[in-house]
């Protein structure tokens, strides 16, 4: 990672929510573009947070500050990514954690980098069954829909959304499933019927513009 960027890096670290703003924000007004702070900066920092926790370095309690932290560190750079966004929205995005899994860190990462990337989008947080998601779907009208699992018996609920969408006629050819997480893999994706397949935010976004050409 650049050196320009470690103040910030070290703020998420840090769960620091005004250093982490101030250094943004300090980016941004030294020529940084929104969307380029967080895929050189924010988005790497989180996937070392991740390995971190997942190497028991830090704990849940630091995990979850660093979220927060780049939480408030997004809605501080809303105001700028609206005037250095001309283009229209790219299209409607509905995300969620699927059934039976209460996992919500990476599906958080995936919204924010799809948001800073010109989608619009609604999370239906965790644990969403099938139902609840093809209907959120309808009634915003969506053009695809993102379905998370960090845990290996949550695939079913994962392929429920896919086949009630397969199996319906009104469903078919309507919306694009893009599906992401630990257990999920390329080979699952294509088995399960899914759009498309994305390992990690950066991937997600690559796939979310694919799937609107």
């Amino acid at each position: 990672m650049n050196e320009e960027y470690q103040s910030l890096s070290n703020a998420i670290h840090a769960g620091d929510k005004e250093a982490g703003i101030r250094e943004a924000l300090a980016l941004v007004n030294g020529g940084k573009k929104v969307p380029q702070i967080f895929i050189e900066c924010i988005e790497p920092t989180l996937v070392d947070v991740g390995d971190r926790f997942s190497r028991l370095d830090i704990f849940l309690p630091e995990l979850m500050n660093s979220a927060s932290t780049v939480k408030a560190i997004q809605e501080a750079l809303l105001p700028y990514l609206a005037g250095d966004q001309t283009q229209a929205k790219k299209g409607r995005i509905v995300i969620c954690t699927v059934s039976g899994d209460l996992h919500d860190i990476g599906k958080n990462i995936v919204r924010t980098m799809l948001e800073v990337n010109g989608f619009e989008l609604r999370d239906l947080g965790v644990d969403v069954s099938a139902a609840n998601v093809i209907k959120a779907a309808v009634e915003f009208n969506a053009d695809i829909i993102a379905l998370s699992a960090l845990m290996l018996p949550s695939l079913p609920s994962m392929k429920d959304v896919i086949d009630i969408l397969h199996e319906n006629p009104k469903y078919q050819d309507r919306f694009k499933v893009m599906v992401g997480g630990g257990p999920v893999s390329t080979e699952w994706a294509e088995k399960a019927g899914a759009d498309a397949y994305g390992d990690n935010a950066v991937e997600a976004v690559k796939v979310a513009h694919a799937l609107f050409h």
